[in-house]
């Protein structure tokens, strides 16, 4: 069981290169060391809008999925077999699968971990937090979320921070309105977590989303002035606060992915796509 002898995540064995049906579509990044620049910006058609919320909707199904398997004495890579065979059995891509080389369908951040855990031979034990994010490549879009779960009989500390980081998520998808600075989405998800004291990621954030994985819009969770593009229609991103039971410096492992908090304190993270609308903000990673 990859643990030190403080029950501290080590990294652990990685399985074989999962395959994906030569009939789905790669998106031009696979097989490159980087992907090429996006262009086009962040704003999008009803109908490219529709086309990433079909790649949401598979994404989303596929962490159902994997939800339904979560369990003591499951690894992070059984997690990740269910999330891949979702996601191709549904005509999509799993976005993260050769993304800068990530070698894996999805990410699963166990415990200390902030982001980017690649699933490996780690067991998961009772009382663990485990977060999925997946990303689905469907018809040139991609659709992005992630969920974080609890294993067996968390305690209290554990349970209440996936509560509250899933309501700092709701906090700032209501934050989100057309005329608006992104500034605002970050202000009210760390002004809610200051209130039980959590630390608030700042050095990975929400980010745009459609037909590049990552397009160069920020959307920070904290309170940052400096990002100040205005909310429009039709503009979509993603909003993915990170809390902490502690700081908010991290140290991250030697395979350039796994980013842990410093401390090794708990650490929680939800994320959705969503698109601005007239009168707000309407997810696009719903099942």
């Amino acid at each position: 069981m990859p643990k030190d002898p403080a029950g501290h995540l080590i990294p652990g064995r990685l399985s074989p290169t999962r395959e994906v049906p030569a009939g789905i579509a790669r998106p031009e990044y696979v097989g490159r060391a980087a992907p090429t620049p996006g262009a086009g910006g962040d704003r999008y058609t009803a109908e490219e809008i529709e086309r990433i919320r079909a790649a949401g909707r598979i994404a989303a199904g596929a962490i159902d999925a994997a939800a339904s398997a979560i369990r003591p004495g499951v690894t992070t890579d059984e997690l990740d077999r269910i999330v891949h065979e979702y996601v191709v059995a549904h005509g999509a891509y799993p976005s993260t699968l050769g993304y800068r080389g990530y070698p894996k369908s999805s990410c699963t951040s166990v415990n200390e971990v902030i982001c980017h855990g690649i699933p490996d031979d780690t067991v998961l034990d009772d009382g663990d937090l485990v977060n999925i994010d997946v990303t689905a490549y469907l018809d040139g879009y991609h659709g992005d979320l992630n969920h974080t779960f609890l294993v067996g009989r968390a305690d209290e500390q554990a349970a209440l921070l996936v509560e509250r980081t899933r309501e700092a998520l709701a906090r700032g998808i209501r934050a989100v309105a057309p005329g608006r600075q992104v500034n605002v989405i970050g202000r009210a998800i760390e002004a809610y977590a200051k209130r039980f004291g959590y630390g608030v990621v700042r050095d990975y954030t929400g980010h745009g989303v459609g037909r590049a994985f990552h397009t160069g819009l920020v959307i920070p969770h904290y309170d940052a002035p400096e990002f100040d593009t205005i909310m429009e229609p039709g503009m979509v991103f993603t909003i993915e606060p990170m809390l902490t039971l502690g700081a908010i410096t991290w140290d991250v492992w030697d395979d350039d992915w796994t980013v842990v908090t410093r401390d090794r304190s708990l650490t929680a993270q939800f994320e959705h796509t969503l698109v601005v609308t007239e009168r707000g903000a309407e997810i696009l990673t719903l099942p």
